[in-house]
């Protein structure tokens, strides 16, 4: 008769104990591959900026991967060596491997890195001609202004900001409230926005995507609920786009108007409409976006009027107010109608 194998009861404990021991060791290098790519990645360089700070970041990463095995040969070596070493000889041996060879190590990466800071942040000089864009960091959102040749404000729009692929595009970056940082991994560095100053930035975009972006500075309380979107496209479309949001369109005059009389347009602005506030986001197109609330929510009906009822349940701290007392077929009608904005 066949013996049969070991029940779950029967199977010894250690094994199990091990098989958890190893699943760390399995899943790590396909978690670590996982998080290399993608579209908020900065070992996934879409530009030319981005793939000079990948490349920076794999020399450094080869410079402390030197350092630490000098340091663990000479523990080793400390380690197994019988003779003791006469004060002279130790002597030696702390100053060079212990001053001399990281000192010589870290001086050529900083060296190194110094000489690359011009490609990593390549300056564009006033008079060319590149996409200009204005971007300033509110809480909790970011405020995105398109501007002319001449430097004047085409419009303007909130927290997705669009450039053409293989075009270099001249960001403005500036804080209204606190210090902000911009930071679009898959492009480029970070960048502060500090208050009371404009700090320039340039990116380029090899290829079409959209890239995410985020708030690298704590800013308060919904400082991880501050995200945006780059949208890569071709520069025929990117030129199609910009005269289309130049145009005026047609709005749903009862949606239109349920937002003006519930006071929406005293901080917010559309395009061709009474609503001419400045306080929050413009909201002219505001159907094209692809999340709410910089990122915290998707972009759907019943998503919008959750937050236009409560959005400090869903962005502690956030400045705008409450609107849970107005009928709920009002608030209804204020998400369909900025849902087809466009």
């Amino acid at each position: 008769m066949r013996g049969k194998g070991p029940t779950e009861a029967s199977r010894p404990m250690g094994s199990g104990l091990r098989s958890l021991k190893l699943c760390p060791f399995i899943l790590l290098p396909g978690l670590s591959l996982s998080s290399c790519s993608g579209s908020h990645s900065a070992l996934d360089p879409a530009g030319p900026e981005a793939s000079y700070v990948a490349h920076l970041f794999f020399v450094m990463l080869f410079g402390g991967i030197v350092i630490w095995i000098a340091v663990v040969a000479a523990l080793i070596y400390a380690a197994r060596k019988k003779r003791v070493h006469s004060e002279e000889s130790a002597g030696r041996i702390i100053l060079w491997c212990g001053a001399i060879l990281p000192t010589l190590v870290l001086g050529a990466l900083l060296s190194y890195g110094l000489w690359m800071m011009p490609a990593i942040r390549p300056w564009v000089p006033d008079e060319q001609q590149v996409r200009r864009i204005e971007v300033t960091g509110e809480q909790f959102w970011w405020r995105v202004r398109y501007l002319d040749e001449a430097g004047e404000v085409m419009f303007e729009t909130a927290n997705e900001v669009r450039i053409p692929v293989g075009e270099p595009a001249h960001f403005s970056l500036r804080a209204a409230d606190v210090i902000h940082s911009f930071w679009v991994p898959s492009l480029g560095g970070k960048m502060d926005m500090i208050p009371g100053r404009t700090n320039p930035l340039t990116l380029t975009a090899d290829r079409q995507g959209t890239y995410r972006g985020v708030c690298a500075e704590f800013c308060g309380q919904s400082h991880a609920l501050m995200a945006f979107t780059v949208r890569a496209v071709q520069p025929e479309a990117h030129e199609t786009w910009l005269a289309e949001r130049r145009a005026s369109k047609p709005l749903d005059a009862e949606g239109l108007a349920v937002f003006l009389n519930n006071g929406c347009g005293a901080c917010h602005a559309i395009s061709g409409t009474a609503a001419n506030g400045r306080i929050g986001p413009d909201l002219t197109a505001f159907g094209e976006r692809g999340t709410l609330a910089a990122g915290a929510l998707p972009h759907t009906t019943e998503d919008i009027a959750r937050f236009v009822a409560d959005p400090g349940d869903i962005k502690p701290g956030v400045k705008m107010p409450h609107f849970g007392m107005l009928p709920e077929d009002d608030i209804n009608k204020i998400a369909a109608f900025l849902k087809e904005l466009k």
